[in-house]
């Protein structure tokens, strides 16, 4: 995209020039919706909000909204609905880890429950390592893991630090590609080589 768009500034970030609407007579425009949620991440009240906002920012041509409408057209995912009733979510991470800019280029749509097995909850862990907390009751180490749609599976119960985080790593990988597999046919190429090459790092 070259020149410098002008409109209506929306977030201090982003222009709608008005090529494309951002409202029905009953409702937001899905594009508009996902548009300013983005843009809003990337100022500094939206990464406050949240952990995994932190540093986020986007490119250029995703400060556009006509530019971003159409690039929404292109995506494989844009716009499907889960059986929950949900529409797959806009992602920036998958596809390069610890990425921090939403860009046509490291963006994909992915269901909520790959979306949410792939989200790093710092605030909740506490001082162990992933997946693993203290057991007082039987005074070891306690491995678990979210399966994507909000619930926990106990991994059991272990003597050191590391053999409960080995226990949660072996799991997630092993959950992470089985999803995969599930969502081969309806998820972005880019995103299914990713979740197969997916590894759970001691450091997350």
């Amino acid at each position: 995209m070259s020149g410098k768009p002008s409109g209506k500034l929306l977030c201090g970030l982003g222009i709608n020039n008005g090529k494309y609407p951002s409202r029905t007579d009953k409702s937001i425009v899905t594009e508009y919706r996902v548009w300013s949620d983005m843009l809003h991440r990337c100022t500094e009240d939206g990464r406050n909000k949240q952990q995994s906002y932190k540093n986020s920012t986007c490119s250029e041509n995703f400060k556009s909204y006509s530019y971003f409408y159409e690039w929404c057209q292109e995506q494989i995912g844009f716009g499907v609905i889960d059986e929950n009733s949900r529409k797959w979510q806009l992602d920036k991470d998958i596809l390069v880890r610890g990425n921090k800019l939403y860009s046509e280029n490291t963006c994909v749509f992915l269901p909520h429950i790959i979306n949410s097995l792939l989200i790093k909850r710092d605030a909740e862990r506490g001082e162990y390592l992933i997946g693993v907390c203290w057991n007082k009751q039987h005074c070891k180490f306690q491995s678990r893991c979210s399966d994507g749609c909000g619930k926990q599976k106990l991994l059991g119960y272990f003597d050191t630090e590391q053999e409960a985080f080995l226990a949660y790593k072996t799991f997630k990988e092993s959950y992470i590609k089985q999803v995969a597999e599930q969502y081969k046919s309806q998820i972005d190429p880019r995103a299914y080589k990713a979740l197969l090459e997916y590894e759970v790092n001691i450091e997350d």
